[in-house]
């Protein structure tokens, strides 16, 4: 009988507990949605915003249980028009192209507010403006992407054509390149060989695509099913997202800290230099509105596919992108 009555009082205490704290569950999500989010490069501390709110559980507050994807970016845009996955990072031109092919995607939230693409070249070469580049060599990764794009208007805003220029395809070996003088210029992202170059002790003069011409560059984005059926995921992610990107910026120090335990490489590599990137990085983030996709941009980019006979046609910019999820 002494067992019987110490038994009863302990599930009796057990659910007092549970009377006395009903906040404890009130607050616990009853359904988490695994999203898979393709980001088109490999870990990096560019991605940090993405990291400081997986760490801090800012999308397990919306619900949601990210998985990080690190596959190539037009892969993404395939798998998400055939509503294989809900959400990726793409670039704007990525968006335009798709749409072209009647791959349902749309652009949600803008993340980077600048182009983050630029032609290098070493100080004190006098290559400082685009007309500057008549004549001379230029290095670029492939004669696609983003880099070719930024390539492209950078010419087109000196009135030249790639006729009047030395294009040699390298490969992502632009430090290397331009660092032993086998080519005048190279293509990089701001963000990245730049800083790298000066670590090494060659400066480096930049003609930055974003001071000719303001162009779209990555952002989330989804499918148009996604945004019929499940609106309230879309305002998730991108709010999600959105508080990364403002702590990353007004706490630097404490986000590279986060993104050593998600960048394996990045212990290993030379904090200083690391610590520049993410600044870089942080200038191309900052705008008057976090988020914002300035229509603008999206005319400009699609002139310029346009220009260089990548978009045939017209596409409907006001189905390409949205504002209406921000917060």
């Amino acid at each position: 009988m002494k067992k019987n009555i110490l038994l009863i009082s302990l599930v009796l205490v057990g659910m007092s507990g549970c009377l006395l704290e009903p906040d404890m569950t009130i607050n616990t999500p009853s359904h988490m949605e695994e999203v898979r989010l393709p980001v088109g490069y490999i870990p990096n501390v560019q991605f940090s915003p993405i990291y400081v709110a997986m760490e801090k559980g800012y999308f397990e507050e919306e619900n949601i249980n990210l998985i990080l994807d690190y596959s190539f970016e037009t892969d993404a845009v395939t798998l998400l028009g055939a509503d294989e996955i809900k959400f990726a990072i793409a670039s704007g031109e990525q968006i335009l192209l798709a749409r072209a092919q009647e791959i349902p995607v749309v652009y949600v939230m803008a993340w980077y507010q600048k182009y983050p693409v630029a032609v290098a070249s070493k100080a004190g070469n006098g290559l400082l403006e685009p007309d500057h580049l008549r004549g001379r060599s230029i290095g670029l990764p492939v004669l696609s992407g983003a880099s070719y794009i930024g390539l492209r208007t950078i010419l087109q805003a000196g009135g030249i054509s790639e006729q009047d220029v030395s294009l040699e395809v390298i490969g992502f070996n632009q430090v290397e390149m331009l660092a032993t003088d086998q080519v005048d210029a190279v293509v990089i992202y701001v963000a990245n060989e730049p800083v790298v170059l000066q670590s090494q002790g060659y400066p480096t003069d930049l003609i930055r695509v974003d001071d000719y011409l303001t162009l779209v560059s990555n952002g989330l984005i989804t499918n148009e099913k996604t945004l019929k059926e499940d609106p309230e995921m879309v305002k998730s992610m991108v709010r999600a997202l959105l508080h990364g990107i403002r702590d990353t910026i007004a706490n630097p120090d404490e986000a590279y800290q986060i993104s050593l335990r998600y960048v394996e490489t990045l212990a290993q590599s030379d904090e200083n230099v690391q610590k520049r990137v993410l600044m870089r990085s942080i200038e191309l983030w900052q705008g008057p509105t976090l988020g914002f996709s300035d229509p603008n941009a999206w005319e400009n980019m699609s002139s310029i596919l346009k220009s260089m006979d990548l978009l045939k046609g017209d596409v409907d910019l006001s189905k390409a992108f949205t504002n209406d999820f921000l917060p």
